[in-house]
């Protein structure tokens, strides 16, 4: 009898643990996108990539100090990319915010296709053809977007497309109180 009631314990630990979690998950305490950035509250590092297009130009983080701004790191084999890139360019038509592009780990033809095609909702777009600055902050895939103040530290990361209620609900009043 005591071979059973280890393995029924166990079990019923896991399906607890689920439990708790699916809880967790409908009660909006927890999201599976919630992945926690140890950048927060830290300066986005140093770099110094090509801009998409322009390769000959150079654009470091210390020229985009002095405003907050949208990091919002995409590529052009990214389906959610495209999902999301008709509300960044109606947020830049708008005016609503200033969007740095960081193009991850693409080639420059099919960016400046993208861009010429969809529209470009980026006050400059940068290459990170290899992927190694993506690496450095922390993305785990595109698109994921992260809100920088006017010091340069990273103060916020969404995982995912940026969607009408994700700008009101998250970005648009952590970048209302930034500027």
């Amino acid at each position: 009898m005591k071979k059973f009631l280890i393995p029924l314990t166990v079990f019923a630990a896991i399906g607890g643990l689920l439990m708790y979690a699916l809880y967790l998950s409908i009660t909006g305490e927890y999201s599976p996108r919630d992945i926690p950035s140890p950048l927060i509250g830290k300066p986005l590092p140093a770099f110094s990539l090509p801009a998409v297009d322009n390769p000959a130009r150079k654009i470091s983080r210390d020229e985009l100090l002095g405003r907050a701004y949208l990091l919002n790191v995409w590529a052009s084999w990214c389906v959610a990319c495209r999902q999301e890139h008709p509300f960044l360019v109606e947020l830049t038509r708008q005016k609503a915010v200033t969007i740095i592009g960081l193009d991850h780990k693409d080639k420059r033809e099919d960016a400046m296709d993208w861009l010429t095609n969809l529209g470009n909702p980026y006050e400059i777009s940068i290459a990170d053809t290899n992927g190694h600055f993506g690496i450095e902050i922390g993305v785990y895939g595109v698109p994921e977007t992260f809100v920088i103040d006017k010091q340069g530290i990273i103060r916020y990361k969404h995982v995912g497309p940026i969607t009408p209620e994700v700008w009101e609900q998250k970005l648009a009043p952590l970048m209302k109180q930034l500027s």
